[in-house]
């Protein structure tokens, strides 16, 4: 493993997992990982080691992406623009570390719960409205997104008080305060996905209502599964039941037509 930076702050950074082999001699696909934890200071990115050691092993390159959270920096903009900038330095960082060992031009996001809202709101940061933090004027140079149990609803998430309010913690407040930050920062109000995009969560889901992530796909056009017998956590154990379908969807996306 080998810890790259992205940028100049101690939390701007991301450990790299490279396969052993590659994938039968070709270079590895790169899939970037955002890690939940309500956006707050005391979870990083240790959570997902062992799902990147796991990827490591079936052939991608995984780099594990740490950035700046409430309570350490983080929220309103700063989270939004380390992720920003982790998609946008990061390929060719890694490409630079790893060389010819690693395929830049396909490049996945994958995160889980916050992280899983912020993989989706990376995706569609040409949807932005103008002067947004992290917009692009161009659709971002993704192969593909996976959001695992996502906060794919700020307004949803926020009026069921997830995580004893860290909605309002990430942007400063409510809706009602602060609704051209929302407007930025919801994917349920950015509009219909253009990176081919994945919804995955699970039926007994105890932190976010499944209901979210099923509104949330039919409205912007991602693919969306549902694992049955499969709570908020078991997405991102390795061990659970329910990993090899989410293995399996970073898969489909890798081989789908025209990537």
């Amino acid at each position: 493993m080998t810890t790259v930076a992205y940028g100049a702050h101690p939390d701007q950074v991301a450990d790299l997992h490279l396969p052993p082999t590659g994938r039968g001699g070709a270079p590895a696909p790169l899939v970037l990982l955002l890690h939940g934890g309500f956006w707050r200071e005391p979870y990083g990115r240790a959570e997902l080691s062992p799902l990147a050691a796991d990827l490591a092993s079936r052939g991608w390159a995984a780099a594990n992406v740490e950035y700046r959270r409430v309570g350490g920096d983080g929220g309103w903009p700063t989270t939004f623009l380390d992720v920003a900038r982790a998609v946008d330095v990061l390929p060719e960082e890694v490409g630079r570390i790893a060389g010819g060992t690693v395929d830049t031009g396909r490049v996945l996001l994958l995160g889980h719960s916050a992280g899983g809202h912020l993989a989706l709101w990376a995706g569609l940061r040409h949807r932005l409205p103008e002067g947004s933090p992290g917009r692009t004027a161009d659709v971002p140079r993704l192969t593909g997104v996976v959001a695992l149990a996502p906060a794919a609803d700020l307004r949803w998430a926020h009026d069921l008080g997830s995580g004893r309010g860290a909605v309002a913690d990430l942007l400063g407040g409510g809706p009602a305060q602060f609704a051209e930050r929302y407007a930025a920062a919801d994917p349920a109000a950015l509009g219909g996905v253009e990176v081919p995009t994945v919804v995955v969560h699970g039926e007994q889901d105890e932190n976010l209502p499944v209901e979210m992530a099923r509104r949330y796909a039919e409205a912007a056009g991602a693919r969306l599964l549902t694992p049955g017998n499969c709570g908020h956590f078991d997405l991102v154990d390795p061990r659970s039941a329910a990993w090899p379908l989410v293995a399996a969807a970073l898969e489909d996306l890798l081989a789908a037509p025209g990537e």
